[in-house]
C-alpha cells in the first residue's frame, strides 16, 4: 500500500472567512510552497501547500477523528516549490502587516505565469537539441550539421535551423539528435564594464565610511540632489559583488530604470536582471527564473522586484524612498520599503533608503535612531540651481500667458541660443482638464466614475485618467440633451507641448507622459533621444521630475507648481514640496550653472518658500507642527477601510456593519462617502490611534468572523493618501 500524506493548504478563494488551512491527502510528499490542484466546493481550484506530514494510521480513522471526508490532491503542479522558506515567511509577515488574505500575499510574490490562480498562464517553452547514442549513416553535409550540434551544445533547435535549414529535421528523423523542451530563459545581459568608479568627494567618502563601519541594518542617506548618492550606491554594491553576493536596486518609476540600468551595466561586468511593469508576463517570468537560479547578480527594478527569490542578498538600495509609487494601491496594500527592510534583516545585509527629500515618516524615524541617518549637504559641483518664482496672478494681470510666463519664455530662448537643454514639468496630462456645456454648465463626467474626463486633442477623445475609459467628444450634451457647445478649463501636457512648439517653432520637443509611453520600451526610447541631445526640451508629468541626470540640462520650468496644494489630502504639502525639490534638482548637475523657474499662484505659501530656498529642514519642522496639531502620521497611526460594491445599498450596509462592530481605544471616523470609481460605490471608515496593534487586532478579528468578500473591502494600514 502506498504511503499517504496529509497536506494542509491555502485555497484560492475571494472570501476572507475561508482564509484558513484545509486538509487533503496525497500519495506523495509535497513541499511547502508548492502549487496543487484540488476540488473545493465542487470546483477545481489552486491550493498552496503549507504543510505535509505522513499519515499515521488509515484515512478512515483520520476522517473519523476530524469529522470530515478527506479529498485527494488531484495534481501537483510544480516540480519544486515556487515559494522559498524566506518568501513564505515574508508573505506571512505581509499578511499580518496589511491584514490581507494569505493567498493574496502569495499572489503578490509571484509573476503572472505562476500566480496561484485557476486561470493558469502558459509558460513559454523552447526546443533544444541534444546528441543521441544511436549510430546512423550521415551525408557529408549532415555530418557537418551533427558536428555543429556537438560543438555548440547546449543549442536551440531554432539556431540549428538557421545554420543548417535542410539538415536539422533530417538529423532528428534519423535519430542522430533528439529534441527536448525547456522553459524559455531570458537572454543574458552581461555588459562589458567600461566606466571606472568616480573619485569620491570628502563628503561622499565620509558618508560611505559611516555606512561601512556601522553595524546598523537600515540607513537613511539624505543627500541634496546632485550630491552623488548613486556613486555611493555603486561603490557599496561593488564590494558586495566581490563577495559573490547579490544586489537589489529599487527605483519607484519605470522611467528611472533605463538610467540606473545604464549606470550599473557600464560599471560592472555582472549578470543583470530587470524587473518592472513594462515587461510582459513571459519576460517577467524569465527574469524571475534568472534570480531564482542564481544567474542574476544584480537586479534593477520597481516595487515588485522586492519579492524576487534571491538566495544571498548583500545590499538593498531603495532610491527615492519617499516616492508614493512604492506603496501598493490594491490588496495587499504593502509598502515596498517595509518589505525591503524585512528582507535585509533576513539576509543580514544593509538596506539603504536614499532621497533628497525623505518622507516625513522616514526622517522622523532617523531622528529617533530607528534608522541610521547619513547626510550629504552639498552637491558634487558645489552649486545648487538658482530658483525664480513667478506669481501667476500678477503675470496674468499683465497680459502674459497663463501657460508660459514671459520670465520662463525668455530663459527658454536663452537656452536654445546656447544649445543647452531644458525640462518642463506639468503634472497633468491631456489637452484640457475638462469640457463644460455652455447650455447647462455641466461638466462631461466619466460614465463609470464620478470624475471629470479630460480632453485629448490628438485623437479628439475624452479620457478618464482613473479607469481609462475613452469616448469621442459628444455631439449632444449628456445632461441637457442640447446640441453640444463646450467651453474648456485647465490644460495638460498635450496643450503645453502645442504652446511650446508655437512659441519656439524651431525647438525640438519630446513629451513624456502616460499617453506617450504606452508602447513597449517607450520610456527608454524617449530618454535615450534626450540623452543623445536629439531634443532641446523634454516636457512631461511627474515621471520626469526625479532621478534623471543630464549634464546639458541648465533650465527647469515648473508649470502650476503649487497645484498639488489644492488636494484635500493631509500629505498634499509633502508631495508638492517633494515634486518641486526633485524637479528643481534636474537643473545644473554638471559644469554649467542651473536655473529653475517655478510658476505658482501662492508664492508666499511655506511649501513654495521652502522649495525656493531648497530648505528641507525648515519644511520638515513646519510640516511636523501641522501633523502634530492634526494628529496625523507620524504622530498617530491610521487604518483606512474602503468598502466598495456595485450596489450602493450593499456598500452602505457593509460599511455600517463594520462601523458598529469595531470597538477599542481609538477613533472611528466615518462612514465617509467617496466618489464612485469603475462603477463601484465606495465608503471609507478611518481608524486613528496611538496603538496600531490594537487597531489591527480588532479589525483582523472582525474580518475573520464575517463573510466579506475580499473584493468588497480594501484595507490600507498606514495609508499614503486619503483623497482617493
Amino acid at each position: 500500500m502506498n504511503k499517504q500524506y496529509l497536506v494542509g493548504l491555502w485555497i484560492e478563494h475571494p472570501v476572507r472567512a475561508i482564509d484558513q488551512l484545509y486538509t487533503y491527502t496525497a500519495n506523495q510528499y509535497v513541499a511547502q510552497g508548492t502549487r496543487v490542484r484540488v476540488n473545493f466546493n465542487r470546483r477545481d481550484v489552486i491550493g498552496f501547500v503549507e504543510e505535509c506530514v505522513a499519515l499515521e494510521g488509515s484515512i478512515e480513522a483520520k476522517e473519523k477523528e476530524l469529522g470530515v471526508e478527506l479529498k485527494q490532491v488531484l495534481e501537483v503542479l510544480d516540480e519544486e516549490p515556487l515559494i522559498t522558506p524566506e518568501l513564505h515567511d515574508l508573505a506571512m509577515y505581509m499578511k499580518e502587516m496589511t491584514l490581507s488574505t494569505t493567498i493574496s500575499c502569495f499572489q503578490a510574490l509571484l509573476p503572472a505565469k505562476v500566480k496561484p490562480t485557476s486561470s493558469k498562464h502558459q509558460i513559454v517553452k523552447e526546443a533544444w537539441v541534444i546528441l543521441s547514442d544511436k549510430e546512423v549513416d550521415l551525408t557529408p553535409k549532415q555530418l557537418e550539421a551533427y558536428l555543429y550540434v556537438k560543438e555548440h551544445m547546449p543549442l536551440k533547435y531554432s539556431d540549428l535551423r538557421k545554420a543548417f535549414p535542410n539538415q536539422a529535421h533530417v538529423l532528428i528523423e534519423k535519430g542522430a539528435i533528439q529534441k527536448e523542451e525547456k522553459e524559455k530563459e531570458a537572454s543574458r545581459t552581461v555588459h562589458e564594464a567600461h566606466i571606472d568608479k568616480f573619485p569620491l568627494t570628502p563628503l561622499q567618502e565620509a558618508a560611505m565610511k559611516e555606512i561601512e563601519e556601522s553595524e546598523d541594518a537600515v540607513y537613511l542617506l539624505h543627500g541634496v540632489t546632485g550630491s552623488g548618492k548613486t556613486e555611493i550606491y555603486l561603490q557599496l554594491a561593488e564590494k558586495e559583488l566581490e563577495k559573490k553576493r547579490q544586489v537589489l536596486f529599487l527605483v519607484p518609476e519605470i522611467s528611472l530604470t533605463p538610467q540606473m540600468i545604464a549606470r550599473v551595466s557600464s560599471r560592472f561586468g555582472s549578470e543583470l536582471a530587470i524587473y518592472h511593469s513594462g515587461l510582459n508576463a513571459q519576460e517577467k517570468y524569465e527574469q524571475y527564473r534568472k534570480v531564482k537560479n542564481g544567474i542574476a547578480e544584480i537586479v534593477v527594478g520597481t516595487r515588485s522586484a522586492v519579492f524576487l527569490p534571491f538566495h544571498d542578498l548583500g545590499l538593498i538600495i531603495v532610491d527615492e524612498e519617499q516616492d508614493g509609487s512604492y506603496k501598493q494601491d490594491t490588496q495587499p496594500a504593502y509598502h515596498c520599503r517595509d518589505m525591503a527592510i524585512y528582507r535585509g534583516k533576513y539576509h543580514h545585509c544593509k538596506t539603504i533608503l536614499g532621497s533628497a527629500t525623505p518622507s516625513l515618516d522616514s526622517y522622523a524615524r532617523a531622528l529617533k535612531g530607528r534608522y541610521h541617518l547619513v547626510t550629504l549637504k552639498e552637491r558634487i559641483n558645489e552649486t545648487l540651481p538658482s530658483i525664480t518664482l513667478v506669481p501667476l496672478k500678477d503675470a496674468i494681470k499683465k497680459g502674459e500667458s497663463y501657460i508660459l510666463s514671459d520670465t520662463l519664455s525668455k530663459k527658454m530662448e536663452e537656452r536654445l541660443e546656447k544649445h543647452q537643454q531644458m525640462i518642463l514639468l506639468l503634472n497633468r496630462r491631456g489637452y484640457h482638464s475638462l469640457l463644460r456645456c455652455n447650455h447647462c454648465q455641466e461638466v462631461i463626467h466619466c460614465p463609470h466614475c464620478d470624475l471629470a474626463m479630460s480632453y485629448h486633442k490628438s485623437d479628439k477623445t475624452m479620457k478618464c485618467h482613473t479607469c481609462g475609459t475613452s469616448i469621442l467628444v459628444p455631439k449632444i450634451c449628456p445632461s441637457c440633451k442640447q446640441r453640444a457647445s463646450f467651453s474648456t478649463a485647465g490644460f495638460g501636457t498635450e496643450k503645453l507641448e502645442q504652446e511650446v512648439s508655437k512659441r519656439f517653432p524651431h525647438a525640438r520637443v519630446l513629451r513624456m507622459d502616460a499617453d506617450t509611453t504606452t508602447k513597449k520600451n517607450s520610456h527608454e526610447t524617449i530618454l535615450k533621444k534626450f540623452e543623445n541631445q536629439e531634443a532641446d526640451i523634454l516636457l512631461g508629468t511627474q515621471m520626469i521630475a526625479k532621478g534623471l541626470d543630464y549634464p546639458n540640462v541648465t533650465l527647469v520650468g515648473i508649470i502650476n507648481g503649487d497645484e498639488g496644494l489644492n488636494r484635500t489630502d493631509y500629505r498634499s504639502c509633502e508631495t508638492t514640496f517633494d515634486l518641486l525639490m526633485q524637479a528643481s534638482g534636474r537643473s545644473g548637475r554638471a559644469k554649467e550653472e542651473g536655473e529653475v523657474v517655478i510658476q505658482v499662484f501662492e508664492p508666499d505659501h511655506y511649501v513654495v518658500e521652502c522649495a525656493k530656498n531648497q530648505n528641507y529642514q525648515r519644511f520638515f519642522e513646519q510640516e511636523m507642527k501641522f501633523r502634530h496639531d492634526g494628529q496625523y502620521p507620524p504622530y498617530t497611526y491610521m487604518i483606512s477601510i474602503t468598502i466598495q460594491n456595485r450596489n450602493q445599498h450593499e456598500a452602505d450596509a457593509i460599511a455600517l456593519s463594520i462601523l458598529h462592530q469595531l470597538e477599542g481605544d481609538y477613533k472611528k471616523i466615518g462612514v465617509i462617502p467617496l466618489l464612485k470609481i469603475r462603477d463601484l460605490y465606495r465608503n471609507r471608515i478611518l481608524l486613528k490611534g496611538k496603538n496600531l496593534e490594537e487597531m489591527r487586532t480588532a479589525l483582523g478579528k472582525l474580518l475573520e468572523t464575517n463573510t466579506f468578500k475580499q473584493k468588497d473591502i480594501r484595507i490600507d494600514v498606514n495609508p499614503m493618501g486619503l483623497d482617493g
